[in-house]
């Protein structure tokens, strides 16, 4: 499977995983994650979900990748199956008392919202143990906005361009798409209107607005993983191609 990885032979990988010949074969889940990962990264969400379906009824059993991978996979289908493939996870998840990557639950507040439901959306956002991120800052946003909860959103805004933060703590960084959607949930209250858009320009001159969707953050690979795989871009090599090795997997 790392093989195929290693290729971009994601077909023969899938082929391999659905062959009833070989069912049992691939009895852990590094090899579904593989694959999952690389059809995700090609943008094939069907197949990564047949993927993972296919490990479910196999008996295969789920780590945290395999959570994070699922969740992301039906974000990104986002559609009424799905949705209740996500949801259900999460409660098998929640019964088995298994341990949940936080960007698992980053996906699923996303997923939540983009279905409009918002109550699902702060019941997963309440799971997440530490909300110091980039991206929590902006899934909060979007829960305030979308929730109604005009007078806090402004007042999470005014606090990150908070002026008494040390230079050395990184400040909240935001969405403009996140930011947009704000913006036209305060159209009705001129008074806070006013006050955001005034925030608005500090937050820019700040340079703490970003031009990244909250979609590019959600699937984008950590600075510090990126580092790592380019290092062993540069030194590993394929024993079978002589070619450098060019899977993400290597970093983890």
């Amino acid at each position: 499977m790392r093989l195929c990885y290693e290729l971009d032979l994601e077909a023969s990988a899938f082929e391999l995983i659905k062959d009833q010949a070989l069912h049992g074969f691939f009895s852990e889940s590094t090899s579904f994650n593989i694959l999952m990962d690389m059809l995700f990264n090609k943008g094939q969400y069907e197949r990564a979900l047949e993927v993972l379906l296919e490990m479910k009824q196999q008996g295969i059993k789920f780590n945290r990748e395999t959570y994070f991978l699922a969740f992301a996979i039906c974000y990104k289908l986002n559609s009424p199956e799905s949705c209740k493939i996500c949801t259900t996870l999460l409660e098998d998840a929640q019964l088995k008392g298994d341990q949940m990557p936080r960007k698992a639950y980053y996906f699923a507040v996303a997923f939540a919202l983009k279905q409009n439901d918002v109550v699902k959306a702060r019941s997963y956002f309440s799971q997440i143990i530490n909300t110091e991120s980039r991206i929590c800052n902006n899934l909060k946003l979007l829960l305030q906005a979308e929730s109604g909860d005009l007078d806090n959103l402004v007042q999470t805004l005014e606090r990150a361009v908070d002026s008494s933060a040390s230079d050395f703590v990184k400040k909240p960084e935001f969405c403009v798409e996140v930011l947009s959607t704000a913006r036209e949930k305060l159209e009705d209250n001129p008074t806070l209107c006013i006050w955001f858009e005034e925030i608005m320009a500090k937050l820019q001159a700040s340079g703490q607005v970003t031009s990244l969707s909250l979609d590019d953050l959600l699937c984008q690979t950590p600075q510090s993983k990126r580092r790592h795989t380019q290092l062993l871009k540069q030194k590993q090599v394929s024993r079978r191609t002589l070619k450098p090795l060019h899977s993400a997997l290597l970093a983890e």
